[in-house]
């Protein structure tokens, strides 16, 4: 038989509006009757009909999630931390790959619409501001990650420049004179960013810049990297210390020093950016900028939900997330 709202509340002795307010999250529900109702939807085994609900709302109950490569762990792992934030507010999301290609971010935003969706957080690497609709089908927008592009919607990140400019600063600190860095790619805007942090820590330190010393990566991937590494240390002045604008950069950078018979740090001091899983556990160990990226998603989500119940006029919010120095074996620490 099915179990009703009325049901619940008659077994824990409240009303059935009180049974409804604590199934649909809202606050003001005392303490003692949120407790007696939890326990008797837990008795009862009451599920909502989650669908009806919606409808009711005029909502569809997902969310989407645009992001380059989930192959890179830095996404995938966001896009888990986005459904965990999502399901607390009642949402499944959707989650679309677009290769961080021009073309297909402006396809997949275009798509985008409130007969699908209630919201959208996009990761866009390409996108340029016109390719932003003036009205995005009547769904708010929140813009996840470093991409620069001046357009009047909410934007959740880290400071960018600074997270570069911080982990070149600690290479510089160590003593290291020929910092080369692993990642320029023009058509990515996360790259243009990483490179400014880059310079502006070169300039800090009182070293000079080489294009030599900066190795183009057309995909962020460990090939990549480790061919690029190879590339650096054939010059006939080269590097001793390397940041690289992601992770698996920066994983497939140490192998390339080891099969060259060289060792990190000691020869070659290498930085990553993102704080995988993966970096705690190379050999040697990675130093990598560690973005928050459960506040990026819980940000991005509550974002969404201010919009689309009630916060519809309200300037564009522009949200900083917090980073750290992830300090281990590739730069000296443990």
């Amino acid at each position: 038989m099915t179990v009703t709202l009325k049901d619940v509340a008659t077994l824990a002795g409240v009303s059935v509006k009180t049974v409804s307010n604590v199934v649909n999250g809202y606050a003001f529900v005392k303490p003692e009757n949120r407790r007696r109702v939890e326990e008797a939807l837990a008795a009862t085994g009451y599920r909502p009909n989650v669908g009806a609900r919606n409808l009711r709302r005029g909502r569809t109950g997902f969310l989407a999630l645009m992001v380059p490569e989930l192959s890179i762990p830095y996404f995938g792992e966001l896009a888990g931390l986005v459904i965990t934030a999502a399901q607390k507010r009642g949402w499944s999301v959707l989650i679309e790959q677009t290769q961080g290609t021009r073309s297909r971010e402006r396809e997949t935003l275009s798509s985008l619409g409130p007969h699908l969706v209630d919201g959208a957080l996009v990761h866009p690497e390409a996108l340029e501001a016109p390719d932003f609709p003036a009205d995005p089908g009547g769904i708010p927008l929140v813009m996840l990650g470093e991409h620069a592009v001046d357009v009047p919607i909410d934007h959740v990140a880290i400071d960018n420049v600074l997270a570069a400019r911080t982990a070149v600063s600690h290479l510089a600190s160590l003593g290291r004179k020929r910092i080369a860095a692993i990642g320029r790619n023009p058509e990515r805007g996360t790259s243009s960013q990483r490179l400014a942090g880059y310079r502006s820590a070169l300039a800090e330190a009182g070293l000079s810049y080489s294009d030599a010393l900066v190795a183009p990566a057309e995909k962020w991937h460990r090939s990549v990297g480790s061919a690029a590494m190879k590339s650096l240390l054939a010059l006939p002045s080269p590097p001793d210390a390397v940041f690289c604008f992601n992770d698996l950069l920066a994983v497939g950078a140490l192998r390339a020093v080891a099969e060259l018979g060289l060792r990190v740090p000691q020869d070659v001091a290498i930085v990553g950016f993102d704080n995988n899983e993966e970096s705690a556990f190379s050999l040697p160990s990675l130093t990598t900028i560690a973005p928050d990226k459960t506040a990026l998603a819980e940000a991005a989500v509550d974002l969404v939900h201010r919009r689309i119940t009630g916060d519809k006029t309200s300037p564009p919010q522009d949200i900083q997330t917090p980073f750290a120095l992830e300090i281990r074996e590739s730069t000296g620490g443990r």
